[in-house]
């Protein structure tokens, strides 16, 4: 008896896992085209078929360069578009019977930005304060000025950071967000250095309860 049990969880856990595999290859397969502006349709259902076949995942894409499918999982997809740019796509439990979609656009000239938006299964755009109430300041990732540093010195490195450029990631193996801080990136090499001392670590975000909430 408690060898059938076994086998039948097993088998449910199977099922599990296929649907929400089938799930995110459908939703990605079913974008519309005014959300994949250089993905085609035939492009994007290639790309699964070659990452289910242990084949480099590479097409070409509407305006003739390559994109490549660098990951696939039960609830996430990345893709990398061109050389600059990447796209992602998870897939979020809102509760036993729904999921949304979370998508993370980047590109990167050369500091990386990243904008994201929500949907439903059907790409029906949700609003994002929904789901992450909150983005990431420029505050939220610099250090309070350290009693041993000169304070004009601390203010300096601050000021020259003068526009808030962050890289967005999502996860294929938990249902994390993390915000790497790029600004230095376009920042003269110079400034960068003396702003890097007072640069916290990039922040992570979990989703829990329907909502991406921060570590």
């Amino acid at each position: 008896m408690m060898k059938k049990s076994v086998i039948f969880l097993f088998i449910i856990c199977m099922w599990i896992v296929s649907v929400q595999a089938q799930q995110a290859k459908k939703c990605f397969t079913n974008m519309p085209d005014s959300l994949s502006p250089l993905l085609t349709a035939v492009n994007r259902a290639d790309c699964i078929d070659f990452m289910e076949s242990k084949m480099k995942a590479e097409v070409t894409n509407r305006f003739g360069g390559k994109s490549e499918m660098t990951e696939l999982t039960p609830d996430y997809i990345r893709v990398q578009v061109t050389p600059q740019s990447s796209w992602q796509m998870k897939l979020l439990a809102l509760n036993d019977s729904t999921n949304i979609i979370c998508t993370v656009s980047t590109a990167c000239a050369p500091a990386c930005d990243s904008g994201l938006h929500f949907y439903t299964t059907d790409w029906k755009e949700l609003p994002t304060t929904s789901y992450l109430p909150a983005l990431p300041a420029m505050n939220d990732f610099i250090v309070s000025a350290p009693d041993t540093v000169d304070i004009y010195e601390y203010q300096e490195a601050i000021r020259q950071a003068d526009m808030l450029l962050m890289k967005a990631d999502l996860s294929g193996k938990d249902a994390t967000l993390t915000f790497t801080f790029t600004t230095p990136d376009y920042m003269e090499k110079e400034a960068a250095e003396k702003l890097k001392p007072f640069l916290r670590r990039p922040i992570t975000y979990t989703w829990k309860e329907g909502r991406f909430t921060s570590l």
